[in-house]
């Protein structure tokens, strides 16, 4: 259980901050940013479910919590060696539980037949901005995994991530029918 009595510590006064594991890292490292970019993806999907996120508000919560999980799977760094507790992993079934819901939303969707532009109601758009970030948060996590462990899981559930927030968005823009498409060259 996590337990905040005090939120300034001045321990991150040195441009540093812990890990779940202990070690400090810079605050600049990359796996620091894909930790910053995950929260920054949870933050943009809060936003999204005040724009009357309805049938989709539970779903969100729970990609919400399931950030939380990813956080702390990504403070926790697998280094091969033992520790003193079970880290906190995201798993498959995370990952198939994302996929159901895709599918189940896109079932519902108008084919595509054109790009489309972030934009249509404003759930639809607050969940294109959530997406745009959400890609930002994977494209920090390829980067830590070129360099350090990042577990198949969780680049799967980041990815899937993305996916669901564009087919939710559609999906929020009357099924796709309120789609803004691109129209190539239009304004030329």
């Amino acid at each position: 259980m996590v337990k905040l009595n005090k939120i300034y510590t001045r321990t991150g006064d040195d441009g540093t901050t812990g890990l779940a594991s202990g070690p400090r890292r810079k605050k600049g490292d990359v796996r620091m940013a894909a930790i910053g970019d995950v929260d920054e993806t949870n933050a943009t999907i809060g936003l999204a479910r005040l724009q009357e996120a309805g049938a989709y508000d539970a779903s969100l919560a729970r990609i919400q919590n399931d950030l939380f999980d990813l956080g702390a799977d990504l403070a926790t760094p697998d280094t091969g060696e033992a520790l003193s507790y079970e880290p906190l992993r995201i798993v498959e079934g995370q990952v198939a539980w994302i996929e159901g819901e895709i599918d189940r939303l896109n079932a519902d969707l108008s084919p595509l037949t054109s790009f489309i532009l972030p934009g249509g109601s404003a759930l639809s758009a607050h969940l294109h901005l959530a997406r745009t970030v959400c890609r930002r948060a994977e494209r920090a996590m390829t980067r830590l995994a070129e360099a350090e462990v990042v577990s198949t899981a969780a680049l799967h559930y980041i990815n899937r991530l993305s996916d669901y927030l564009f087919v939710a968005a559609r999906h929020a823009n009357g099924k796709g029918d309120g789609d803004v498409l691109w129209v190539p060259g239009k304004n030329r």
